[in-house]
């Protein structure tokens, strides 16, 4: 399923107003979730929606908002 071979199996997203802003890969499921975590305290505001995707599994792990269109 991953649509970048040679990047991490963990994929970052970060979009704003439906259009992706900033990209990020890795191969630790460990580091990406921290780097997730970061992601949302730096970019977390609204308008962004930020998601985690396995690549290899094609599920979604974590997405902030929670739900597309509410405020946290």
């Amino acid at each position: 399923m991953t649509s970048n071979p040679g990047l991490g199996r963990y994929h970052l997203l970060l979009a704003v107003g439906g259009r992706p802003v900033q990209h990020g890969w890795w191969d630790s499921e460990a580091t990406a979730r921290q780097k997730f975590k970061r992601w949302v305290g730096d970019w977390g505001r609204a308008g962004a929606r930020i998601t985690l995707d396995d690549e290899e599994t094609g599920i979604e792990l974590a997405a902030w908002p929670g739900i597309v269109g509410a405020e946290s």
